[in-house]
């Protein structure tokens, strides 16, 4: 039987969703919904006339990985292969990433030297660490959260400084509260299975989803790409979507088109929305921020929206900054900050070193993007909506002072305050996903669930999530 099929929400997610789905037959129409005037959802990038370019979302996408494959392939099909900006493990952006700790930048230890040395800010070896994980008995709990999971295992150092700032850069969260289950699946899969991270990780810790790569993802890995951009912009890639997606009579994409509410209706959904016109579907994939979702559900759906209101998110501030001439003090891909250190303060990416196709032609600049907020966004500048733009910038151009030494002003800058941006993977995720999954089940509700609430925040996690999800409607394409 063919089937309507209505994607809620026009990010990556839903994209994705709609791309996979565009393969299949199976389909007689697909209405994507984007509440704003434009799709892509966090993946925003400011293009300006000089050529120069700002991600106010992500920068750079990993290769590694089935889902890094995936996206790539994802790539190919698009044809934006000649797009691509491509990292390699040798690039100084690749090999050199720092921490500020107690006032001073520290190189992340790399290579094997920096395992057997003690290297500031660690007060010992790495190597220590990774032999007597190896004899650390196996956790008993379910789930556990990253702080108590590491430091079990790696020492409260590693805990307090590595992990700390990796959660902080990776979820803007804290690592006292994310859910190693959730948030780092290889870690809590190879104690499973092997009883030890290292031996998890040597002899590997089985399953993962299966995906063919393209001519593109073997490139990746035969060059040993570490990560990837686009030459306009993270923002090419939903761009290219839609373009490809127009070109389908079958698919329909709205703007403007903010949902009001879903009711079942026979076996199949009517979806209401706000300007007042309504249109039928029979199934929805709902690529919506999980609060977003709770909020148009019917009233019988009570307990999926109380579950979905569970799933926290945080506000990041991101601040584009541009300095004339070549500034830093150190060349790498940029500095984390942990917790400790600095709560509001996550951390400084060098855009300029790992990306210099994106700075203006003309004269040599520096762009710099400060993150901050996150799970500390209140406690540091109070209520999103309340907190200036000036506020911001301030507190972004004097980390930048104080952690680079830099004494110019930026010559330019911008202020993107993320509202909401990443779900917080906080301890029983999993245990949610569950009960959600099983509700939609055990109702029959034609309903499946895309994007960043749900199995992981990346970039290639959502896209993977879009692909999974129409996998499920119409089988494999």
């Amino acid at each position: 039987m063919q089937k309507i099929v209505a994607v809620l929400g026009g990010g990556i997610g839903g994209l994705s969703a709609c791309h996979h789905l565009s393969k299949s037959p199976n389909v007689s129409k697909m209405v994507l919904l984007e509440e704003s005037g434009r799709c892509g959802g966090w993946l925003s990038s400011l293009r300006r006339d000089d050529g120069a370019v700002f991600e106010h979302g992500p920068r750079g996408v990993r290769p590694a990985g089935a889902v890094g494959q995936n996206t790539l392939n994802m790539v190919s099909e698009l044809g934006l292969e000649s797009e691509i900006l491509p990292i390699t493990k040798d690039h100084v952006a690749s090999k050199n990433r720092f921490l500020y700790v107690k006032g001073q930048l520290h190189k992340m230890p790399s290579g094997l030297g920096g395992v057997f040395r003690t290297i500031p800010p660690f007060s010992r070896p790495i190597i220590q660490s990774v032999l007597k994980e190896i004899l650390i008995t196996k956790g008993k709990e379910e789930d556990e959260s990253v702080h108590a999971f590491v430091s079990r295992r790696l020492g409260s150092e590693m805990a307090d400084i590595a992990i700390d700032s990796l959660c902080r850069g990776v979820f803007a969260g804290d690592c006292r509260k994310l859910s190693v289950r959730s948030c780092f699946p290889p870690l809590y899969k190879a104690e499973q299975s092997r009883g030890s991270i290292v031996l998890g990780m040597l002899m590997g810790s089985g399953g993962g989803p299966e995906v063919v790569p393209s001519d593109l993802a073997n490139r990746a890995s035969k060059e040993s790409w570490t990560q990837w951009s686009l030459k306009r912009g993270m923002q090419t890639l939903p761009e290219a979507l839609v373009d490809k997606l127009r070109m389908q009579e079958r698919v329909e994409i709205h703007h403007h088109a903010k949902v009001k509410s879903l009711n079942m209706d026979g076996g199949g959904w009517e979806i209401k929305l706000d300007d007042g016109t309504s249109l039928k579907a029979d199934h929805v994939i709902s690529a919506l921020p999980a609060s977003a979702l709770a909020s148009v559900l019917p009233p019988a759906s009570h307990p999926l929206s109380e579950q979905l209101r569970s799933i926290a998110s945080v506000t990041v501030a991101v601040v584009n900054l541009e300095y004339e001439g070549f500034i830093l003090p150190v060349t790498g891909f940029g500095h984390l900050v942990p917790s400790s250190e600095d709560p509001g303060l996550l951390g400084v990416v060098y855009d300029s070193v790992p990306f210099p196709q994106h700075n203006q032609s003309g004269k040599p600049t520096t762009r710099l993007t400060v993150m901050m907020g996150g799970a500390w966004f209140e406690q540091t500048f109070g209520s999103p909506d309340s907190v200036t733009e000036q506020k911001l910038l301030d507190r972004a151009t004097q980390a930048v002072t104080s952690h680079l030494g830099v004494t110019s002003q930026p010559v330019w800058s911008f202020v993107a305050l993320l509202k909401d941006c990443i779900p917080q993977y906080h301890l029983g995720h999993w245990k949610r996903l569950e009960k959600m999954r099983q509700y939609i089940s055990n109702h029959n509700l034609p309903l499946t669930l895309v994007g960043a609430s749900y199995d992981g925040v990346s970039v290639n996690d959502v896209i993977f999530s879009g692909r999974t999800a129409a996998q499920g409607l119409v089988g494999k394409v």
